[in-house]
């Protein structure tokens, strides 16, 4: 064939070829720059389950990482003290999980540098915890508290750069930084790139635009974790299970499209977490880990919609 191939038709060839070529390098980058939600299973939303249990679930709701929970919400933190590090750490390989973060709220945020060192042991790379503090400031009291705050908070962050992890700080209701503007001031104070918000919707006015707003206003430097979790009938009394659901994201009312159209146009490199509290706290959302995992992955459904409508 080649040799009753003249020049033009070579030509041809070659242009076509090339063409092809760049066009499956044009596909293949824009499949990998594609925007994804990069999923964490929190390990309480099984409640008390044994980790093993926990970890052969994780995949199957299209995760790759899962965070530890202390007592009282989980007790997983409390079974690695009691398997030890080395058999967390082939349990995570066997069921190829990867470690994110730990969420230990008993040992406050100023307790957290034991936490640290051990996440990053476990191949993790953050801590997650509320602010506390005076609740109900407003005008210079509050922007004195977040400045002492902000100091106190300062060599833990310094302490996380060094182990190699992130700070994160939960926008808890009530806490010093509970809303959008103490957040920023925080932050402003501290200049770091080892602390951010781990933000959680349930926490704020459940409006889509404020909370989009905030995301965006955050972009992906400052928030460094997102748990999808809205407020429903809230967590504080005993409901109905159907209505204790309605934190999950498809459940309640809060549209999460808008908030995931925020997180794609900041390109959110961070990990999102299907969420929502039972009551009492410590028991799974639901009686087997089964039902659980299913149930993760409705809401998962759900925000992989709101991402194509985005």
């Amino acid at each position: 064939m080649l040799k009753t191939m003249n020049r033009r038709d070579f030509t041809k060839l070659g242009l076509a070829s090339a063409a092809a070529l760049a066009l499956g390098t044009t596909e293949t980058t824009a499949a990998k720059d594609e925007f994804r939600l990069n999923y964490i299973v929190a390990s309480c939303m099984y409640g008390k389950f044994d980790l093993a249990t926990i970890l052969n679930e994780v995949p199957k709701t299209g995760a790759e990482y899962v965070e530890f929970w202390a007592s009282p919400h989980g007790n997983q933190r409390e079974q690695l003290d009691k398997l030890g590090v080395d058999k967390v750490v082939s349990l995570l390989k066997n069921h190829k999980v990867k470690l994110g973060s730990f969420t230990c709220f008993k040992y406050g945020v100023f307790g957290m540098q034991p936490e640290m060192k051990l996440v990053k042991q476990l191949g993790g790379d953050m801590v997650i915890c509320n602010s506390g503090g005076p609740r109900g400031l407003k005008g210079d009291d509050q922007k004195r508290a977040i400045e002492a705050f902000a100091k106190k908070l300062k060599p833990h962050v310094e302490a996380a750069a060094d182990i190699g992890v992130k700070v994160g700080i939960e926008n808890h209701s009530g806490s010093l930084i509970n809303m959008p503007d103490t957040q920023f001031r925080l932050l402003d104070a501290l200049k770091s790139d080892n602390v951010g918000i781990a933000l959680a919707p349930y926490h704020l006015p459940q409006d889509e635009k404020l909370i989009a707003k905030l995301l965006r206003d955050l972009g992906s430097e400052k928030l460094v974790h997102f748990q999808a979790w809205q407020h429903g009938m809230g967590c504080s009394k005993k409901l109905p299970k159907e209505q204790e659901l309605l934190q999950l994201p498809g459940r309640g009312d809060l549209d999460f499209t808008p908030l995931v159209k925020a997180l794609k146009d900041i390109k959110y490199v961070g990990r999102t977490e299907i969420f929502m509290h039972p009551v009492p706290r410590g028991i799974p959302i639901l009686e087997t880990a089964d039902m659980v995992t299913a149930e993760i992955n409705k809401s998962r459904k759900y925000l992989e919609d709101c991402l194509k409508k985005a």
